[in-house]
């Protein structure tokens, strides 16, 4: 468990993922030098990552969430081999042991894409379940304020007044060729200086702020902060498949992201037309969100779950024994 501090830090940094020190010290109350501290100490303990993701609209990719029935004596062969796949992320392994849930980029050209025909071909896999991302109702990854400790609205303001959303205008452009090093840099660790960034591609300091400008306007480039929630005090979390009228879809999928410790909720294609993925510290705690929580959003017409029995990988990280780690390059 983290203590305020901490959260108030994480909270910050999904506000504001490359905020330096200093305006994060400001807004929590702390000096530079301690949040710099505490917020090394968390990566290094793989807790937290912040990293810089080309948005997959670039190459005409659409999201996906997959669901893929396995033999349990294949679980292993297969986690391993779906983790390695660039297109996979937000991979969990269901309670039960035969079921893999997984968020995958892949493109709408009217034919398979070859990432599922490779899955299909896997030994081991029984049967895949795709479905595509229609619209998202909260952004991908924890948004730890609904988890922690929560910034004042002051401290917020504050935060998205220094560091304002990007709003792109249009299809995101592709980035150059030579942007190559610049987002291997950014994968790593998103909060990577702008000094850095320039020793690491040969660049000016200026050279680097002007083009993560033009990614960043550009929607080319995001960022998102992946964290080890097991960690931070919430070991138990499930995906819930909801079904509801076409006239109440937004209204509920809107209701049901806005419910606490929902970290994600997006409307889907499929047997059911809702997903979301709730964060809880037991089972107890998960029947208490579902009779108190969800029973209080009107719309709902019918419900399955899936527990998380274990986390395979994140946004754009591997999760190795409880902790955050790079994936191979």
């Amino acid at each position: 468990m983290l203590d305020t501090l901490d959260s108030y830090i994480l909270h910050a940094l999904h506000i504001a993922p490359r905020a330096p020190f200093r305006l994060v010290g400001e807004v929590v109350g702390a000096s530079e030098q301690t949040v710099a501290r505490r917020y090394r100490t968390m990566r290094r303990a793989g807790t937290v990552r912040v990293v810089g993701l080309v948005n997959p609209a670039v190459q005409g990719l659409v999201a996906s969430v997959v669901r893929i029935s396995l033999r349990p004596d294949r679980m292993d062969a297969c986690a391993k081999a779906l983790t390695r796949l660039p297109e996979v992320s937000f991979a969990n392994i269901s309670f039960g042991g035969s079921e893999i849930v997984c968020s995958m980029a892949t493109p709408h050209e009217g034919r398979m894409p070859e990432v599922l025909r490779q899955l299909a071909r896997t030994p081991g896999v029984l049967e895949t379940d795709t479905r595509m991302i229609l619209h998202t109702y909260s952004p991908p990854g924890a948004d730890w304020g609904r988890l922690g400790p929560s910034l004042p609205e002051e401290a917020v303001k504050s935060l998205r007044e220094h560091n304002p959303r990007m709003t792109p205008r249009g299809r995101p452009a592709e980035p150059h060729e030579e942007d190559a090093t610049l987002l291997a840099a950014l994968a790593e660790d998103g909060r990577t200086s702008q000094a850095a960034l320039a020793d690491r591609t040969g660049w000016t300091t200026g050279r680097v702020a002007r083009r993560l400008e033009v990614l960043e306007h550009s929607g080319s480039l995001f960022y998102d902060v992946d964290l080890a929630l097991e960690k931070l005090g919430y070991p138990f979390g499930a995906t819930l498949w909801m079904n509801t009228s076409p006239a109440h879809l937004h209204e509920t999928g809107s209701a049901v992201a806005a419910l606490p410790q929902v970290v994600f909720a997006s409307a889907t294609t499929g047997a059911q037309n809702l997903m979301a993925i709730v964060m809880c510290t037991d089972a107890a705690d998960f029947y208490d969100w579902l009779s108190c929580r969800l029973s209080t959003v009107p719309g709902i017409t019918g419900y399955t779950s899936s527990v998380r029995l274990r986390t395979l990988k994140q946004a754009a990280s591997l999760v190795h024994q409880g902790r955050l780690i790079a994936p191979p390059r």
